[in-house]
Formats: C-alpha cells, structure tokens, sequence
C-alpha cells in the first residue's frame, strides 16, 4: 500500500452506504421508505459506478451499533472500490478510547459517526463525557464525520474551536431545508466554519433535502455557498447512495455536479473530487 500520486480524472464517492436488512441493524428503515427498503450490497452499486467514472467509495455507517462498523469492514475486505470505512462506537461509553484503539488497527478504519441528528439534545456534543472519545480520535489520527441539522451547527462549532486538531467533515452539508426554502440560518450558521482549517464539508445529500424529482436549478444557490464558505481545499462530493435514490438517482447527482464545477479549475476540480477526500481520511489506495 502506498500514499498516491492522483491522477486529476480520479473521482472518489466519499459517503456511500450498505445495508441487509436482515443483521437488525437498521431500526429506521421502515417499507414506508419505498426505494431504499430493500438490501443494497456492493455489486448493486458497481454499475452505477462504472457509468459515471467514480472509480473509489468510502463506506459510511447507517446503524448505531458496532456490529454494522464490523460488516462494513469485512465489505472493504473484499471489495476492490472501497478505500475506507466510517463506523460508530458508543462516545459516552467509557472504553471508548479502546473501542477506537481496537478499529484503528483496520487499515480501512478511518473514523466514526455518531448519528447526531437522531439524538434529542442538541448540545449532546458538548457533553463531558465525549471528552475521552474526542481525544482519542485526536491521537490516532481519526476523523469524526458530524451528521448533524441546522439546529446542530451552532454546537458544533463550539467542538471544533474546543478541539482544532480534531479532523471534522459536516456531512450532507448540515441537511439544509432546501424544500422549505428556510436556510437563512442555515446559511449564516455554516459560514461561521469558513475559517477553520480542521473543517471540511460534503457536497452530498442536497438533492434529497430538496424532495422528490427537484429543480436542480433550486441546488445552485446553496451547492454556490458551500463553495464560497469552505473553497476548493476542504469540500469534497459524496453521493450518500442508495438514501439518494428518494430523490434522485447516482448519474443524475454526478451529471449536476460536473455541470456546477465546469467553471472551475481543473486542478480544483480535482480536489472535490477526490484528492480533498484523501487528504482528510488519509487514504491509501491499492493499485
């Protein structure tokens, strides 16, 4: 395994999931979810793959349960387009930390994901007893991807001023209320991050906040924000595959995008499309 030299055409998908529903992980896939309510493994997802260029993945926690972080890894294991793997761990157990020690010895583990969003405290971040965990992810050189809401932005700031070495991607761009048109704050509230180095940011999710068969020219504004508030350097494109296909499907998002960053440099291209992933998770990749 080695550090690579990126090729500028080299595209990363860097927040995709799997789910089989029978493991009982998933509490919250419900039938009434239509699309996504059935297994999704990663040979359902290679074609779309192939189709549209995207030549790597980064496979994202979708339960809260360390079980599920197990199965991904053994899905990197044999699976030649998965670079890394998101888990979970319980952040206010007290062997967090050893929790952490243990995954990191996976060469695919890269970092957690707590599922913020579904936690009723949205100050839950702050709580004393995440301190070991954040600490942790510090010292073993692990990321901390933020599923979070708007409502959830303010506390996350207070973290990643409180810890500015600890490596922090906002996924999904914070979900903001594209569908409401309400993201005034939103907006004020992710702009407060555009000075902080150890921030990064997901180009992903967008068209699903923006309901079923958007306007994608309702996207631009907001897809136009994220790119002025974190620049090329710290924004990286993410499908969040197969939750995507509520709204939309894989070649659809990648047409939208290449079409929004037409203007931009190629070499800035570039790093959206996977050297900023590399950069923050640390990624090796096998030839």
């Amino acid at each position: 395994m080695r550090t690579p030299t990126v090729n500028k055409t080299m595209r990363i998908d860097s927040h995709q999931h799997f789910w089989k529903r029978e493991l009982g992980y998933y509490n919250w896939l419900t039938e009434d979810m239509g699309a996504i309510y059935k297994d999704f493994s990663p040979e359902d997802l290679r074609p779309s793959l192939k189709k549209s260029g995207i030549d790597k993945t980064i496979l994202i926690q979708a339960a809260a349960d360390t079980a599920e972080t197990e199965y991904m890894l053994s899905l990197a294991q044999s699976t030649d387009f998965i670079v890394a793997v998101i888990g979970w761990i319980d952040m206010q157990s007290t062997d967090a930390p050893s929790q952490l020690a243990k995954l990191s010895r996976h060469s695919y583990f890269k970092g957690i994901r707590p599922m913020i969003q579904d936690i009723h405290d949205d100050n839950w971040m702050l709580k004393k007893e995440l301190e070991p965990a954040f600490n942790c992810l510090m010292q073993l050189g692990l990321c901390f991807d933020a599923l979070v809401k708007p409502r959830h932005l303010k506390a996350l700031l207070t973290v990643a001023k409180r810890y500015p070495k600890l490596k922090i991607v906002i996924d999904h761009a914070a979900k903001p209320d594209i569908a409401g048109n309400k993201a005034e704050q939103w907006a004020e509230d992710i702009q407060a991050f555009s000075g902080l180095d150890n921030v990064y940011c997901k180009l992903s999710g967008l068209v699903t906040e923006a309901g079923h068969n958007p306007d994608f020219n309702n996207l631009i504004p907001y897809m136009q924000h994220l790119l002025d508030t974190f620049g090329t350097g710290r924004l990286m494109w993410g499908s969040d595959w197969p939750v995507l296909n509520l709204a939309t499907d894989y070649q659809q998002w990648v047409s939208l995008t290449k079409a929004f960053l037409s203007n931009v440099e190629e070499n800035q291209q570039a790093q959206i499309w996977s050297k900023n992933a590399i950069k923050f998770y640390n990624l090796t990749i096998v030839d």
